[in-house]
């Protein structure tokens, strides 16, 4: 197999060529230390301010896709391939402001700019996407965001404006789209890249099947796809991950195919890119998939990730084991299923081999009578992390519950599934007292901890509470249909 030493992209109109690069260099380091494109700010360097947002445009399918992502915590290697777009890129001839940048001027938009440029690459996405948002998307697209003094309302005023200033076909990387597709293909070989600084390694697979071959041969490597949590072992803790995998750019795990009886999900797909077909089969998924981070980690953070790192707080375990959902586990060549509730073990254990990685996720497609709800408790509504995460799946027919599975996060050192209560709603009628009495049950599944993000006692009577919530909810589903009917 031939092997490339060096990682290759296009920073703004410019090509890059690194021939040495370590597991643990960040892009924002990159860009203010190297680039001196100091543009771009460092906050929080978590992923959680935006100070630091710039776009990373990626081919998928031969296809360029832009994206918000942190720069903060996006590893450098995992840009071969890529076009990175930071603020600076915005300016016009004779330094004229972007569209974007005018509407901010214009509706007063900053006050001491620190967090100016992460918003405005926000709001560069979106208008991109979509010039003409509702105040609602413009909201969830800000969510990855913090304004400390300038508040809130006139950028969202500013987001409504931009398309009043200029339109996105006449953008610069709407009319150089067809060209940077070009340049990006070209840098798309198909080679292994293995990389390295002062003995910190990166690989990037050739293919799936590459990947598969080099964790055989390093089976302690670690595996990024978002680098969402990984990122914070770098600027947080300071860890040492080399030698690192990247899986991020292979097509193939990427993809979604929506079967007769299945949803096939790649572990590398995104929260961004998996949410439409999530929400066409299962609509209460849009507002929970919505809260979970901010745009810009939803961009870069992967499904498959969500259950790999084995987090007992993770957002999508809970939904996908109400679901019923099993994964796929890979070493070499072969392959073996299990359902996910059945992965995770302990705390920070997980039934995966050294060697072996997560390929898929199968998420079985709705049948009839089935009512499905997913609940999220945090201490902020938008961009925070789980203290309750909950998700019912229940199978009512003609008045009678037939079958149960409801999971939570945030209850045990895994996420899990609530067995007694389950016990307790089959054969029940479907009524609010028959959820009441089940939930009664749930004292004898978990025994929650307490944290700083919730007590224990806390969490036992929010998610007591959530098996009447779900009971309303459905209610009101059923007024809403019988309304509509």
């Amino acid at each position: 197999m031939t092997i490339r030493s060096n990682i290759r992209f296009v920073l703004n109109d410019r090509d890059i060529t690194l021939e040495s690069v370590g597991a643990s260099d960040t892009l924002l380091d990159f860009l203010r230390n190297d680039r001196r494109l100091t543009g771009t700010k460092e906050g929080c360097a978590e992923g959680d301010c935006g100070a630091c947002t710039v776009l990373v445009g990626r081919l998928q399918d031969g296809a360029l896709h832009y994206e918000p992502v942190n720069a903060c915590i996006r590893l450098l290697a995992s840009l071969d391939a890529c076009h990175v777009v930071s603020v600076e890129h915005l300016s016009g001839p004779q330094g004229k402001l972007h569209p974007v940048q005018q509407a901010m001027v214009e509706h007063n938009g900053s006050q001491c700019g620190f967090c100016t440029p992460g918003f405005v690459m926000s709001l560069y996405a979106l208008w991109m996407g979509n010039p003409d948002p509702s105040e609602t998307e413009i909201e969830t697209a800000l969510q990855g965001n913090l304004c400390r003094c300038t508040g809130y309302e006139p950028i969202i005023k500013a987001a409504k404006a931009v398309t009043a200033l200029g339109n996105p076909a006449d953008d610069t990387l709407t009319l150089e789209r067809e060209s940077m597709t070009a340049r990006l293909s070209h840098l798309r070989d198909g080679m292994r890249v293995d990389t390295s600084k002062a003995g910190s390694r990166c690989i990037l697979p050739a293919s799936v099947d590459d990947l598969a071959d080099i964790l055989q041969e390093t089976p302690d490597a670690t595996i990024i796809a978002g680098a969402t949590d990984v990122g914070l072992w770098i600027t947080k803790f300071l860890r040492d991950i080399s030698p690192v995998v990247f899986l991020g750019h292979l097509d193939v795990l990427r993809r979604i195919e929506q079967r007769d009886d299945t949803i096939h999900i790649g572990a590398g797909v995104s929260y961004t890119d998996s949410r439409a077909v999530m929400v066409a089969d299962y609509p209460h998924l849009g507002p929970f998939w919505d809260r979970i981070a901010g745009w810009q980690i939803r961009s870069m953070g992967t499904i498959g990730g969500n259950i790999a790192n084995g987090s007992p707080i993770g957002d999508t375990p809970p939904v996908l084991i109400a679901l019923g959902a099993t994964i796929t586990l890979r070493k070499g060549s072969a392959r073996r299923s299990l359902p996910i509730e059945a992965f995770f073990i302990d705390y920070g254990k997980q039934d995966r081999g050294a060697g072996e990685f997560l390929e898929s996720i199968s998420v079985p497609r709705p049948k009839a009578g089935v009512r499905h709800a997913a609940y999220k408790i945090s201490k902020r509504r938008d961009e925070d992390i789980s203290s309750i995460c909950a998700a019912f799946n229940v199978t009512v027919v003609g008045g009678m519950i037939t079958a149960a599975r409801i999971a939570f996060g945030g209850m045990a050192a895994t996420p899990k599934r609530a067995t007694n209560a389950e016990t307790a709603l089959v054969g029940a009628e479907w009524s609010e007292a028959a959820l009441l009495r089940a939930a009664t049950a749930l004292g004898d599944d978990f025994a929650p901890l307490t944290d700083w993000r919730a007590s224990a006692e806390y969490r036992l009577l929010v998610s007591k509470n959530l098996f009447r919530k779900f009971w309303r909810d459905q209610q009101d589903s059923d007024a809403a249909v019988q309304l509509t009917a």
